[in-house]
């Protein structure tokens, strides 16, 4: 056989193939690298299928069960005003700047009710003052993201919006006078009779909505206080006050 010269190399000619043993090291490092590949869109899918589950699917759910409740509530209140009746809930949350739904508001802010679609006033570690009381902070908690995301838009209240609360028989009309977008998650004093961090210094009625923050986590938590400014009686047409009209 003739010897392959610099101008057979240079022009393509056939070079001896791999020896075996590098052709099956080669062979094992394509099929661990398209293993992991699949394990990786494997658990791409799986994280989007979670993700999808927890800020869509258990919105659908919540929305649902809270729904059924509110539907059981006003069918209950169809005869006009009278007793207050707790039954599946205490009343109805309304505030515009967050849009136009009503949050049903229940007992309680455990995750169980929370998740229900609901808002939740504390009953610990401070108890909330129900808007009847003549003084005291009617405290509510409610999810931010999946679960109904009740407050997810709590972020586009501001200083001087209404916030009103409805029962059976009054309506509650409450203006918001101070915001606290970050605090920890231990800060318990935003609940207090008198939301001291809030500016107030004397007994009032007033109201604290909090919820979770910044978006899609609980590190923090976002804060907002307002205070009775009026009620009025509710009629039988169940009119609501100006500030929903």
């Amino acid at each position: 056989m003739a010897a392959r010269t610099e101008n057979d190399q240079r022009t393509g000619a056939p070079r001896a193939p791999l020896p075996p043993r590098r052709r099956a090291r080669g062979r094992r490092f394509a099929a661990t690298v398209s293993f992991l590949g699949e394990l990786l869109i494997t658990a791409g899918l799986v994280l989007a299928l979670f993700v999808a589950y927890s800020l869509w699917w258990t919105n659908v759910l919540a929305d649902r069960a809270a729904g059924q409740k509110s539907d059981q509530i006003r069918d209950r209140w169809a005869g006009g005003p009278g007793e207050l009746d707790t039954g599946d809930g205490i009343g109805f949350l309304h505030v515009p700047a967050m849009g136009t739904d009503e949050i049903l508001v229940t007992e309680g802010t455990e995750p169980e009710k929370l998740n229900d679609g609901a808002a939740g006033y504390y009953t610990e570690p401070v108890k909330a003052a129900l808007p009847w009381k003549k003084s005291g902070n009617f405290s509510l908690a409610a999810h931010r993201d999946g679960h109904g995301a009740k407050f997810h838009n709590i972020h586009r209240i501001g200083e001087g919006d209404p916030v009103v609360f409805e029962t059976r028989d009054t309506w509650y009309v409450y203006k918001v006078y101070a915001k606290l977008p970050e605090t920890s998650k231990f800060n318990v004093d935003v609940l207090d009779a008198v939301p001291e961090e809030s500016g107030k210094k004397k007994a009032g009625r007033y109201l604290t909505l909090t919820t979770c923050t910044p978006v899609y986590t609980s590190d923090y938590r976002y804060i907002v206080w307002a205070e009775l400014e009026r009620t009025e009686k509710v009629d039988a047409a169940r009119t609501p006050p100006k500030e929903l009209r």
